[in-house]
């Protein structure tokens, strides 16, 4: 073995260890993260926001006079005048959640480890991302193994970004730091590949190119699709607080302390919109790779295929959520199918769909 192939061997090593290593610190801030909500459970802050919530006018109920007084001393009784805004579907004045510490300090103080873990956790996955890139001497997204790692990467650094920049997604915390172990745990069972060089097809500077931006393209698209499932809960439960319904303590207790529908409801537009133009970019770069590789630009490969019916769906939803019938709850529901063709594309056409892009 001459001494590029041993330390190629050696930082494919330093590789898995570095990514075993982040899967058990991204358990303990999973812990962390549990133990936050456990003991904001324990705060009346979030039941006391709801019972004032639930005291307020309903929304078109008649609005309270206002007295004015003249300028001769003489007072006079005015109707306030009904404003009539247009919103999104079950949007309401509902305050957000204290988050998921509930106030409560010791649930702040376990929320704070588990994000020190998380960047932790991160900087070790960081790194053994970087260390197969060495042994394998090139960008490590040759295969299902590689994106896998490099996707969970950018899924929480794009996360920790959105938390550096004093924006209130803390109460994701316990669902990224979950999904990421179940990515890291298949793709070093299922979807594990030794090092090793590229296949012919992929041998070229558009993989830089076009797999990086699919990469962070479908980590955003994680981060919304999150929004949005959170957002049909929290949605449902302030329904039938404006109902006088009485929802159970579980939902109490977690949905009290998460943001309100309105608030998801525009962070997953937000970070869909604005990734919406690089997904279309992606597809662009794939066709122009597909014209150097195969000697055409669409074939109507499954990959293909999928990768056109994503842009579609998320295509519905942007246009569902500038049409006043569509917004809230269906735009929400088309935001999460979207992001399942997004999965479908990646996991189910590579696993389970003969075509051209079957190497990986």
């Amino acid at each position: 073995m001459n001494l590029a192939a041993a330390t190629n061997e050696t930082f494919a090593e330093y590789s898995n260890t570095l990514i075993y290593s982040a899967m058990a610190v991204y358990t303990l801030a999973f812990l962390a993260h549990i133990a936050e909500w456990i003991f904001g459970s324990r705060s009346k802050v979030g039941r006391t926001a709801a019972a004032l919530t639930a005291n307020r006018p309903a929304a078109g109920a008649a609005a309270p006079a206002v007295q004015v007084r003249g300028k001769d001393g003489s007072t006079a009784v005015l109707d306030k005048p009904k404003v009539v805004t247009r919103s999104a579907t079950g949007s309401r004045d509902v305050p957000d959640g204290p988050g998921a510490a509930g106030g409560t300090e010791k649930g702040d103080l376990y929320g704070r480890i588990a994000i020190s873990l998380t960047v932790l956790a991160w900087a070790l996955q960081t790194a053994g991302v970087v260390a197969r890139a060495i042994s394998v001497q090139r960008v490590p997204w040759g295969n299902m193994y590689e994106f896998s790692i490099t996707f969970g990467a950018v899924a929480v650094g794009t996360y920790l970004a959105f938390l550096a920049a004093k924006k209130n997604i803390r109460w994701m915390g316990l669902l990224l730091t979950g999904t990421i172990l179940a990515d890291l745990g298949l793709a070093t069972t299922v979807f594990y590949t030794e090092s090793d060089q590229l296949v012919p097809a992929l041998d070229s500077y558009w993989l830089v190119i076009h797999v990086s931006t699919a990469i962070f393209c479908g980590a955003v698209f994680y981060l919304g699709a999150a929004g949005s499932v959170v957002y049909l809960f929290r949605d449902s439960y302030e329904a039938k607080l404006a109902r006088g319904e009485k929802p159970g303590a579980f939902a109490t207790s977690v949905l009290d302390r998460m943001p309100s529908a309105a608030t998801l409801d525009k962070f997953a537009y937000r970070v869909n919109a604005a990734v919406f133009p690089l997904w279309t970019f992606t597809i662009i770069a794939g066709a122009i790779w597909a014209g150097d590789a195969w000697g055409r630009y669409w074939g109507w490969d499954p990959k293909e295929v999928w990768s056109f019916i994503t842009w579609v769906a998320y295509a519905c939803y942007l246009h569902a959520r500038a049409t006043a019938g569509w917004k809230g709850r269906k735009a929400a529901v088309l935001g999460l199918i979207a992001f399942a063709c997004w999965l479908w594309n990646y996991y189910g056409v590579n696993m389970f769909v003969q075509g051209l892009h079957s190497y990986a």
